[in-house]
């Protein structure tokens, strides 16, 4: 039997959280071995483990994998969370490239300078809900089915949850005004895998704090504030 996929990264969310949560989803448990030290990344890279010099990076079945969208298109492959055929593949990448394009305006917020956090804030709830939430609430409605791609649960429907989650660390009432997606978040954060990601205990990261910054900081050699959009 094949060991758990064990995951390459900081104590924290950043561009790991995604895979925690689509290995969550599909009921897999993983392991973690957490960049704390310069060294650790140099140990890493001098082994060559990571293809592009950079994390995350996930061990599993045989390969040392790199770059988060292939690692989450293998681990959906894998577990069936990608459609049932081409077609359905596609809308599940569309609906997962959109998702991750507001979940970049979020990714930056713990490095911005604290005068630029406010209007990043500002920033992140704008977009949410005058481009991309407006479009998922339309896809559920004229789709009429519980799930965003055919009427099965996948990737797309674990990266929305994440990302509405997000949103709501924001501002709490983000979704006053959509009503699908009020009722797509009770649905999925029912499915017994993800509610047991959501309970205290789990691998689920919490929202980045001054430590996590600092860790990134110091292990990438990162001296510079990041820019708001």
């Amino acid at each position: 039997m094949a060991g758990k996929p064990k995951l390459y990264y900081f104590d924290g969310r950043g561009k790991m959280e995604s895979i925690r949560w689509l290995l969550a989803a599909a009921g897999v448990e993983f392991e973690e071995e957490f960049l704390e030290t310069r060294e650790q990344y140099e140990k890493l890279l001098q082994d060559g483990s990571l293809l592009f010099q950079q994390v995350p990076m996930v061990e599993i079945d045989g390969m040392n994998m790199v770059q988060s969208r292939a690692i989450a298109s293998y681990i959906a492959a894998k577990y069936k969370l990608y459609g049932k055929d081409l077609k359905e593949r596609a809308l599940i990448d569309l609906y997962v490239g959109g998702t991750d394009d507001l979940m970049g305006f979020i990714l930056i917020f713990p490095f911005l300078s604290a005068e630029d956090k406010e209007k990043q804030r500002i920033f992140i709830v704008e977009k949410a809900t005058s481009r991309y939430f407006p479009a998922y609430e339309k896809v559920l409605k004229d789709h009429g089915q519980d799930f965003l791609v055919g009427n099965n649960f996948s990737w797309a429907d674990v990266h929305l949850l994440e990302a509405i989650l997000m949103v709501e660390e924001k501002k709490s009432d983000v979704l006053t005004g959509f009503p699908q997606l009020q009722a797509f978040k009770a649905r999925i954060s029912s499915i017994p895998t993800i509610k047991k990601f959501l309970q205290p205990g789990s691998q689920r990261k919490p929202v980045p704090d001054d430590k996590y910054v600092e860790t990134v900081r110091r292990v990438l050699c990162m001296y510079y504030d990041m820019k708001a959009n």
